[in-house]
């Protein structure tokens, strides 16, 4: 039986524990070891209190992902109020709250692919993948 998809609901601060345990596991699971482990479960973190500091609900999806490698996929998905100036939101330091701005450029630096899409009014996916070298 192989690594299964799991669905975390975001919705507060513990849930953005949870998804970080379940990131780590996971990738345990897929192999991963040492530094990487922290650097997913960092990278799951930043993206996960994003979805509770400004969109109060969402999801981090985790999934196995072999495309031409082997290694893990999140998903970090809400229906918030969306990025109006996502090239900014990518700079390091900057920040919309009192954060240190370091949530998507963080996470972006941690992994291995990034890609954001964000509609104003509508949400934010951020795709995520890091692969086992």
């Amino acid at each position: 039986m192989g690594v299964e998809e799991k669905h975390i609901p975001i919705r507060l601060d513990d849930d953005i524990v949870d998804a970080r345990l379940a990131a780590r596991g996971m990738a345990e699971e897929l192999g991963f070891s040492g530094s990487n482990l922290v650097l997913i479960a960092t990278a799951v973190s930043e993206v996960a209190r994003n979805i509770v500091e400004y969109a109060s609900q969402g999801e981090v999806i985790l999934a196995p992902a072999d495309a031409h490698r082997k290694g893990i996929a999140v998903i970090a998905r809400d229906h918030g109020p969306g990025i109006v100036n996502v090239a900014r939101a990518l700079e390091p330091g900057y920040s919309t709250s009192r954060g240190l701005g370091l949530g998507l450029p963080g996470a972006r630096r941690l992994m291995d692919e990034f890609e954001i899409v964000s509609r104003v009014g509508v949400g934010t996916t951020v795709t995520m993948r890091k692969w086992l070298s």
